[in-house]
């Protein structure tokens, strides 16, 4: 016969737990013997090791004193049960596991080949880290939002890209990012960059430079995200509003000012 403290160490429990479990009903509370203690036979270490297998699988408690006292076969039913809602958690947390990895390798993480291969031609080209990072940052919401159309967005990005001028663009960005937002730099790339977006939307329409098909509160998002990582880009959507082109994820005509 084994005291509590027994019956709790060969169980793997504590002497508080076999308590409670006796408070909830779960476990017979067997008589004092003569000497003022409870004994407990090995039936008891049984039904506890059962109690603790189950209650750690997640069962609650309630539910745990059913399965106790139902019969082989709907026990059976219901660890099995209870096995297939543990795999599915597994398999959910596994997920959840390689989403974490990627997190921590790169941009690869939530991005799609196509996106990843753009970043690269950007570090090729020599485009400052923190100008490629806000790129990276965009694309992330953006490829989770609308899947079915990075490709298209990627393949636009890549044919712009191609053109020496747009490609200057980013370095004359980047040369500019430590510098105040009086930096003449900026001013004279605002008008590099408007006469360019003019340019295109002339020879291949507006919604070629516009359309980025993206609801107002993800763009601004999107643009926060950019402003935080590269201060000079609020300036510079400053300055191509007053050449006619407003929005930075999402490019409009305006009114000059």
């Amino acid at each position: 016969m084994l005291t509590i403290g027994e019956l709790a160490s060969y169980a793997g429990v504590t002497v508080r737990a076999v308590r409670h479990y006796h408070a909830k009903g779960l476990l017979p509370e067997p008589e004092r013997d003569h000497s003022g203690y409870r004994r407990y036979g090995a039936g008891a270490v049984v039904e506890l090791i059962r109690i603790r297998t189950l209650a750690e699988a997640g069962v609650p408690l309630a539910r745990v004193r059913e399965l106790l006292r139902a019969g082989e076969e709907e026990f059976a039913a219901a660890v099995a049960d209870i096995d297939r809602r543990l795999a599915a958690e597994i398999r959910e947390r596994q997920r959840h596991r390689a989403r974490i990895a990627r997190l921590t390798s790169g941009d690869g993480l939530a991005l799609p080949p196509e996106v990843v291969g753009f970043l690269e031609r950007l570090r090729a080209l020599g485009v400052d880290e923190r100008i490629v990072r806000a790129e990276r940052d965009g694309w992330i919401p953006l490829a989770a939002r609308f899947p079915e159309r990075v490709g298209e967005w990627i393949a636009r990005k890549q044919e712009q890209l191609a053109d020496p001028e747009f490609a200057d663009f980013y370095l004359t960005l980047g040369e500019a990012l430590d510098r105040g937002d009086d930096d003449p730099r900026l001013v004279e790339l605002a008008d590099r960059v408007a006469a360019y977006i003019t340019r295109l939307a002339e020879e291949r329409g507006e919604e070629y430079v516009g359309d980025a098909g993206v609801e107002p509160a993800l763009a601004a998002l999107m643009d926060t995200l950019a402003f935080d990582t590269v201060p000079s880009a609020r300036r510079l959507i400053e300055l191509l509003a007053q050449r006619g082109w407003a929005g930075w994820t999402r490019l409009e005509r305006v009114q000059p000012t």
